[in-house]
């Protein structure tokens, strides 16, 4: 069957797909997890397409958070052109530092919005809710989309986005949004929608609730694993096209006792041009703190008028535990960055290490575990794993995991139907 038409999103041209492509991210997915459970006979199907299919390394975006990937998969591009460049961020029109799970802060169309308009059917469920607005924008719920999260998924009813009472229709309770049920609602979800509907395009997001707390090969991060290679299975034995990759991988960042290792940016600041000068934002700060505390591998910090920025820029690079430390203007040019929502010198602590604000800034009562964390570079590498043999891809290109739908749609889709 020949291809119906080619999609362009945001510059980049993806092909009309011939079986259903499914993209999972896997929130927090670091290589080490998939290793460690299919060496424990923990993930036959993936032990298998590892093999069969096609297994690639890629790179996530930095700041390696939920948000700026989640968005740059859907998007197929970076934060400079889609926007989102944070969980949290300040913004200097309002003066005011809030959440960016607002549509209205997205810069560019989705590619499921896209493919829809064009009379695709699609489908998106995600396991927190703070990224179901901005994963649903553009979509039209008039019964040929669906867009729901795992930790909303009680709501009497979701016609509003493209489902009646999700809760009833998958029979399940509503999963504590701290667990590893909360990400198993959105992989039974995936599958009955597959089973019942035909979607062309589905997008599976995911919580790292669990990589945040135990490390790869620990039996209950491997008993995570052995679940979702168990979904993937069915979501394979019902016809898709499957790309799995993640948004971030994850790093032990805390000393030999358990305590944070951490450097303090605004401490540091504070000493360097005085207290109450300067702003610090973390912009892997959102509403689930339990995970993390807020501590993570990457800060942006405004100055005040005037500052010497290539002094302080100096200053912080000799501080022990901080990786990359350059001004705002150099981040943004390396990593892609919408310059207007960075501060004046961006700061990436080494992989052992998270950047925080003050020590006062920082509520850690609720960090049960040895903190495990990730926004940085040393968490950017990501797999990239598709059930089918790829085509067409320049063995010489480095794959980014925004990259996802165009190796589903251009490089596998035709695979697809011939392994059907």
């Amino acid at each position: 069957m020949p291809h119906r038409k080619e999609i362009e999103v945001n510059g980049r041209t993806y092909r009309w797909p011939e079986a259903p492509v499914v993209v999972v991210c896997v929130d927090g997915s670091e290589r080490a997890y998939i290793d460690k459970a299919v060496a424990a006979g923990r993930m036959p199907w993936t032990a298998g397409i590892l093999k069969s299919g096609t297994d690639l390394t890629a790179l996530s975006v930095v700041p390696s958070f939920t948000n700026p990937n989640n968005l740059s998969i859907v998007t197929g591009r970076p934060p400079e052109v889609h926007g989102i460049s944070g969980n949290y961020f300040y913004d200097r029109e309002t003066g005011t530092e809030v959440m960016m799970n607002d549509p209205k802060f997205l810069r560019a169309g989705t590619i499921m919005a896209a493919f829809q308009e064009a009379g695709a059917s699609i489908a998106v469920v995600t396991a927190k809710d703070k990224l179901r607005k901005l994963l649903g924008n553009g979509l039209k719920f008039d019964g040929s989309a669906v867009c729901f999260s795992a930790e909303r998924c009680d709501e009497t009813s979701m016609a509003g986005n493209g489902i009646d009472d999700a809760r009833a229709w998958l029979g399940c309770e509503v999963p504590d949004v701290y667990s590893a049920d909360l990400s198993e609602v959105v992989f039974k979800a995936g599958v009955k929608l597959l089973a019942e509907r035909h979607f062309d395009l589905m997008y599976l997001s995911t919580t790292d609730f669990i990589q945040h707390k135990y490390a790869p090969g620990d039996s209950v991060a491997n008993d995570f694993y052995a679940m979702m290679d168990g979904y993937w299975a069915e979501l394979d034995l019902l016809g898709a096209t499957l790309v799995l990759t993640a948004d971030h991988g994850m790093n032990p960042m805390h000393h030999a006792d358990g305590s944070p290792n951490v450097v303090y940016l605004q401490s540091l600041l504070d000493d360097i041009l005085g207290e109450g000068k300067t702003r610090v934002i973390l912009p892997i700060t959102d509403p689930y703190v339990v995970h993390h505390g807020a501590l993570g591998g990457f800060a942006t910090a405004y100055l005040p008028e005037g500052a010497d920025v290539a002094e302080v820029v100096m200053k912080l690079s000799a501080v022990p535990g901080l990786e990359w430390v350059g001004t705002g203007t150099e981040g943004c040019a390396r990593f892609g960055l919408p310059a207007d929502r960075m501060g004046d010198i961006i700061a990436i602590s080494a992989r052992n290490t998270a950047v925080g604000s003050s020590p006062e800034g920082h509520d850690l009562s609720k960090l049960k575990e040895p903190l495990r964390s990730h926004g940085g570079l040393s968490t950017q590498a990501v797999p990239m794993i598709v059930n089918r043999k790829l085509e067409g891809l320049d063995p010489s290109a480095t794959i980014r995991n925004f990259d996802a739908f165009a190796i589903g749609l251009n490089h596998a889709a035709q695979m697809a139907e011939a392994a059907s």
